[in-house]
């Protein structure tokens, strides 16, 4: 897993990769909640919930390369069979396709669990 990752960006890169997976992931969530509500017609339900897996996995920064390459996926799937206003879905694909390329930043559980380990000496 560790191959799927660049680096860790931590500091200011790091917090704008924690602001990024947490916007698109509340988006995505918000889309799905909507759509299974009935507030609003919603012919494309399997990439929205397709959408919401992924965005809880973003928000938590778990298997991100993943989680944002389905969200380009899902989104060009809406996008491919909606004909509504395309900004929100587009907006949404490339930032998944980022985020799967990027990786999810120090503040994450990627980070957590295939980031990289100091080994330290030990004091004899």
């Amino acid at each position: 897993m560790q191959r799927l990752f660049s680096t860790f960006a931590n500091g200011w890169p790091g917090a704008g990769l924690l602001i990024q997976r947490l916007l698109i992931g509340s988006v995505l969530l918000q889309q799905a909640i909507v759509c299974l509500l009935g507030a609003s017609a919603c012919p494309v339900i399997v990439p929205r919930a397709v959408g919401a897996v992924a965005g809880a996995f973003l928000l938590v920064g778990l298997w991100t390369p993943v989680a944002g390459a389905l969200v380009a996926i899902a989104s060009g799937w809406i996008l491919w069979s909606y004909s509504g206003n395309p900004v929100v879905t587009v907006t949404l694909a490339v930032l998944g396709g980022t985020l799967a390329i990027i990786g999810p930043g120090a503040w994450s559980i990627d980070a957590r669990l295939f980031g990289r380990r100091h080994i330290e000496a030990s004091k004899l």
